[in-house]
């Protein structure tokens, strides 16, 4: 309790002044205006310094270097072995993925708010840590819900009690975030009212930077393993290659936040990363496994089979006038994806360390070094995905924006999914526009001639996309809504 009375400026009293008569405020650094001006610094309660937790055998085995080279090599070995792992979990398949990203971010919440509980764990505050798990179980039950209803539709078709959850997913997700919220209400105590509105804004805040941004990690893994795999990617190579350059070049400081930070080590990054995120696209753009959208198919299983988009079909480019010059080359040919790639990269390289910076700014603020001890010479998982969650956000914003198409899947599930007199209302209607437009002629009677309707409407399709090369993106989706309608 003295611990965090610091705030006291010099007033010999203030070690004397009772719990009742402070209400129990100035107890957690809420003293008045020329305290908190007199020592800004120093009115943060310290937590316990993290363990080392580096095996036995790593430890004997490198004894004899110094802690430099020491740390050097712990942390190579651990991120090799975490990569290793990172693409074992990729070659198991999409729910591998999606149960890994669900574990990192239950991990991630759970360092962020110990190191609260562990600030402010002598006021033993009532209800904190059952509430803030509460919310956590909220929060996820909406977004993955969201997911449920949108990526898997064929599930919920088959399902009852899924439609049902579906159908009323949102009101049932607000029920349960109001019964936290009246539970937090109930277990307001006098001397620790701003203390526990404190410790509310922090656990909201966690789940808005951890759980959110997680979320939005799953949509990318939808829209295509590449959009997945690239980002995270680019954002190790960051990591690796800007310790690197910093460890043998770094001479000059980049910014007070992370002392260990230089130029060197940020502008070598930034190359390298631009550089493996171009050669690596290229590599990944090849295979369907990455570049197609994923689906659950009827047979309760991932589908990652397609025609590949224009994206992820090799295109000529010309050269600008003066590369031409310097390799003699008129046109290259490199998927559409690589150029994108630049994108992702860049953001990742220059603007994601800015997460790792808002996480040292945070650590430096509670007086610790890292999140947790889980990873020896790493610290935390929070410490390893501080950069992952910014670029994620990014990379869903670039999806969205300059990206994503109408998808036939989600619409064809979407349709499915209403009532008999609504899918037939949306059969006529379509059937209408599509005879207008001459896609299919008037009359549709027998088999024979629903086959003939089929060839007619898609060379029909074609042939607007030819005329009209703007229209060419939803051919895809005109052709499958059109043999769907056609089996109706």
């Amino acid at each position: 309790m003295t611990e965090l009375r610091k705030r006291g400026g010099g007033d010999p009293d203030a070690e004397n002044i009772s719990d009742k008569d402070t209400d129990g405020e100035d107890r957690f650094g809420l003293g008045g205006e020329g305290d908190r001006d007199s020592k800004p610094d120093t009115d943060t309660p310290e937590v316990q310094p993290s363990v080392d937790n580096t095996p036995k055998c790593l430890n004997k085995a490198l004894a004899g270097m110094s802690s430099r080279w020491k740390n050097w090599w712990i942390r190579g070995i651990l991120t090799l072995t975490m990569i290793s792992g990172f693409f074992l979990i990729i070659y198991m398949g999409p729910l591998p993925l999606m149960l890994m990203v669900l574990a990192i971010q239950i991990k991630c919440f759970q360092e962020i708010i110990t190191i609260g509980y562990r600030v402010y764990h002598s006021y033993e505050l009532p209800w904190f840590r059952t509430l803030s798990w509460y919310f956590l179980l909220c929060v996820n039950y909406f977004f993955y819900g969201e997911t449920v209803a949108e990526n898997f539709g064929n599930l919920v078709q088959r399902d009852e009690p899924l439609q049902f959850l579906v159908r009323y997913h949102r009101f049932i997700s607000f029920a349960l975030y109001l019964s936290g919220f009246c539970m937090f209400v109930l277990s307001l105590v006098k001397k620790h009212y701003r203390l526990q509105f404190y410790m509310f804004a922090w656990t909201h805040v966690t789940l808005l930077i951890v759980v959110s941004q997680s979320h939005l990690v799953i949509q990318n893994l939808f829209e295509g393993l590449i959009w997945f795999i690239v980002p995270i990617s680019t954002v190790i190579c960051n990591d690796i290659t800007a310790y690197i350059c910093g460890f043998f070049f770094g001479r000059t400081p980049l910014i007070k936040l992370s002392p260990k930070k230089t130029w060197e080590g940020f502008i070598g990054g930034f190359f390298s990363t631009v550089m493996f995120g171009f050669i690596f696209a290229y590599l990944l753009a090849q295979y369907n496994y990455f570049v197609c959208p994923v689906e659950y198919s009827e047979s309760n299983s991932f589908l990652i089979d397609c025609e590949p988009s224009d994206l992820f079909v090799l295109q000529d480019y010309t050269l600008p006038s003066v590369l031409q010059t310097v390799l003699r080359w008129k046109t290259v040919k490199i998927y559409p994806f690589q150029i994108h790639s630049i994108a992702l990269s860049t953001f990742a390289s220059l603007i994601g360390p800015f997460g790792g910076f808002f996480a040292s700014g945070f650590k430096r603020a509670f007086k610790i070094k890292d999140f947790a001890d889980t990873i020896p010479g790493h610290g935390g998982i929070m410490d390893r995905f501080d950069c992952q969650y910014l670029v994620a956000t990014f990379v869903h914003v670039y999806l969205t924006s300059f990206i994503r198409g109408p998808n036939p899947s989600k619409v064809l599930q979407q349709l499915l999914v209403l009532q008999p007199e609504q899918q037939l209302s949306i059969f006529n209607t379509l059937k209408s526009h599509l005879t207008e437009t001459g896609m299919i002629p008037p009359a549709i009677r027998g088999r024979k001639t629903v086959r003939q309707t089929e060839r007619y409407g898609i060379s029909t399709i074609k042939r607007t996309c030819r005329l009209r090369p703007s229209c060419c993106s939803f051919i895809p989706l005109q052709i499958r809504i059109l043999r769907r309608l056609l089996i109706l």
